[in-house]
């Protein structure tokens, strides 16, 4: 009787810490919460969901916001029209790539056309930008300077539309 009591509590707690943590990766940060970030920025050449090679490299001089997102992630859902609204505040000075986290091209195109991003989905087939970023959630986001430094870091969701988070991020450009 007493490992059934066990088991019962051991799957009470695992449960109440799985909700603990997916209620608090969906409460949205503010920009206050983006953490500085000192080190190399890892390469990212990967193709797009159309199939067109694309390498961060190329939007040296822009902001870039590289962002590990997953169809199945609900605050990377909830976060991506606010994505399109910075995207249309900030124009061409801003640069958003989407990197998919591995999975299929079904799947990601079923997400795109339910979604409606309005910037480029990459895709990581085999992990290997996941590893290299040493992305462990998702979203997991990062903002690359026009000399192409990560300034910034943010593990969760956001309104990147935010007055906050655009004043942010356009003292970068």
């Amino acid at each position: 009787m007493k490992k059934f009591v066990w088991m019962i509590a051991i799957k009470v707690i695992a449960v109440v810490a799985v909700i603990g943590v997916a209620v608090y990766t969906m409460m949205p940060a503010s920009a206050a919460e983006l953490k500085p970030f000192d080190g190399p920025t890892p390469a990212l050449a990967l193709n797009t969901l159309e199939g067109e090679a694309v390498n961060l490299e190329q939007y040296r001089g822009k902001l870039a916001m590289v962002q590990f997102w997953a169809t199945y992630c609900t605050p990377c859902r909830v976060e991506m029209p606010s994505m399109n609204r910075l995207q249309a505040r900030l124009g061409d000075d801003l640069v958003i790539l989407a990197v998919n986290m591995g999975e299929t091209t079904e799947e990601v195109q079923q997400f795109v056309d339910e979604v409606n991003p309005e910037f480029s989905i990459l895709m990581d087939d085999d992990g290997s930008a996941l590893a290299a970023w040493k992305v462990f959630a998702a979203p997991a986001t990062f903002i690359v300077d026009p000399a192409g430094k990560i300034q910034y870091t943010l593990f969760g969701a956001t309104e990147w539309d935010s007055e906050e988070m655009v004043a942010t991020l356009k003292a970068l450009m």
